[in-house]
């Protein structure tokens, strides 16, 4: 009798193992969060963000400002908090600053942040930047920037979502996921310089920036297709970077990644034109996700009514992915470049 009992026991715990390796061992349903990203909210949101009630959003304007309690409002609503060591979603960005090289009498702007902190290694802290700001209303216009840089603004509402959705279902990324909104980029980059210069988390701890910036159209170059996307200085500072961007895409994603403009010749020189590049500057790696410019650029007919939400929700995907992996992977990428 005893020896029945110690076998089945033996046999009950052996299987009991098993079962919890194998869901140990398990892989997360990635494509499960992926998939949350969807046309329909982003085109909900930037119907919003890109409204004229927001007056173009120009830099520390009421615009602006009424744009940024909307983002604010729906972090609240999902229940995604700001970061540890902040005491609102708000980092102020003094109007000294902006001011102090170019003179244009700024006034005081906001970042906006939010935080998904990491399971594993919390300290370590993955960037996912898009600017909120327009250039405002010119000669009775309102320059509603749908694609720059709306599009980049709402993917980043439906980045923070996925990656919150996860970790409610236990599967919360590894390391830490700073969302952050910028302002002042169209007259300097101002936002993320001085997030780069103040920041909340050591710059040491910064693993990388994965910065979005105009997803929601396509250009002349690729007139017939909106399957693609620019990617900037993926390999600038890491290879491990490059790699990952590279493997998501092709694994998750399947558009068509063009580094035209990834050409340190590029007369265009949009490494150095958007967000990324103050975090890089620090020696962060950074990859900027990029449509190209069109010919509503800068123009009171960016408008919500020419953004192409397939393509836009293909791109925050990638951009959900790249992090996601980034965030998730065993060892921190290496900085094995030195950016030049």
């Amino acid at each position: 009798m005893k020896k029945r009992n110690f076998i089945a026991y033996l046999a009950l715990f052996i299987f009991g193992s098993s079962i919890s390796i194998f869901a140990q061992s398990k892989e997360v349903d990635v494509k499960k969060y992926i998939n949350s990203i969807t046309s329909n909210e982003l085109k909900t949101h930037l119907t919003i963000v890109a409204s004229d009630e927001m007056e173009g959003r120009e830099t520390g304007s009421e615009g602006q400002k009424k744009a940024g309690r909307y983002l604010v409002e729906q972090y609240q609503k999902d229940g995604i908090p700001f970061p540890k060591g902040a005491t609102s979603y708000y980092q102020r960005v003094p109007a000294e600053f902006m001011n102090k090289d170019s003179g244009e009498n700024l006034p005081d702007s906001e970042n906006i942040w939010a935080f998904i902190e990491g399971s594993e290694k919390p300290n370590e802290i993955v960037v996912v930047s898009a600017h909120y700001d327009h250039v405002g209303v010119k000669k009775g216009l309102v320059y509603n920037g749908a694609d720059d840089d709306g599009s980049g603004t709402v993917a980043l509402l439906e980045i923070a979502q996925a990656f919150h959705k996860a970790k409610k279902e236990g599967h919360g990324p590894k390391r830490s996921i700073l969302i952050l909104h910028v302002t002042g980029e169209e007259h300097g980059l101002y936002g993320s310089s001085y997030y780069s210069e103040n920041p909340l988390f050591p710059i040491a701890n910064t693993v990388a920036d994965v910065n979005i910036d105009m997803v929601g159209r396509r250009d002349e170059l690729h007139k017939d297709n909106n399957n693609y996307i620019y990617l900037i200085g993926s390999d600038y500072l890491s290879t491990d970077l490059y790699k990952i961007c590279e493997e998501v895409n092709s694994k998750y994603i399947n558009l068509n990644i063009d580094y035209k403009f990834n050409d340190r010749k590029d007369p265009n020189r949009f490494y150095y034109r958007s967000d990324h590049y103050n975090f890089a500057k620090h020696g962060i790696p950074v990859v900027f996700l990029f449509n190209g410019v069109h010919e509503d650029y800068h123009k009171a007919t960016d408008e919500v009514s020419k953004i192409e939400f397939d393509a836009l929700s293909k791109r925050t995907q990638l951009g959900f992915s790249i992090a996601w992996e980034i965030a998730n992977r065993e060892d921190r990428i290496v900085v094995d470049k030195d950016g030049k």
